[in-house]
């Protein structure tokens, strides 16, 4: 096999797989996410399983935990299953996740002696926990991003052409309105 047969036998490769990559991996990042959210969330509503819970008990003193910890439970399941069923319920688990995120990540603010052993450069395990919801966060951006249908284009050839006919979300987006 030449280089050149070599070469063009990978990009054949390499194409197939970006194209199965955009056309999928919003559904399973939508999907993974959902799956989380319940798994995570459901925890919550037995006393003592969830791993957060004493970040949670120990940052947000002043609510009671009796109605706080199965309202969260309630809403992590809630934003789970609203990714999973996908479609109408995209917009109510961004929304209801964006708000949650605050939540989570409030410790930073309002304990943070639990979340930094040095500041600003070493966590503790919960402050790793709490970091790592930007990750989540750019997920809810991204699939929030998709609500009115849009998705991911492999191609470059797909995109400009995609700008040759002007559709309305590349006019709106070049003009502004």
């Amino acid at each position: 096999m030449s280089a050149k047969s070599l070469q063009i036998r990978v990009e054949n490769i390499d194409r197939s797989l970006t194209r199965l990559l955009a056309r999928y991996s919003l559904t399973i990042l939508r999907i993974t996410v959902g799956v989380v959210f319940v798994w995570f969330g459901a925890l919550k509503f037995f006393p003592g399983l969830s791993p957060a819970e004493h970040l949670i008990r120990e940052s947000i003193t002043f609510l009671s935990m009796d109605w706080f910890l199965p309202f969260l439970a309630t809403l992590e399941v809630t934003i789970g299953v609203c990714y999973i069923l996908g479609g109408k319920f995209l917009r109510v688990a961004v929304i209801l996740m964006l708000g949650q995120m605050a939540g989570a990540m409030s410790p930073m603010v309002l304990r943070p002696d639990l979340i930094w052993v040095k500041f600003p450069f070493i966590w503790t395990l919960e402050g790793q926990y709490v970091f790592k919801d930007i990750v989540l966060i750019a997920v809810a951006l991204t699939i929030g991003a998709t609500v009115r249908g849009g998705g991911l284009i492999s191609s470059p050839m797909m995109f400009k052409e995609s700008l040759k006919r002007g559709t309305q979300e590349f006019k709106a987006l070049i003009i502004g309105k």
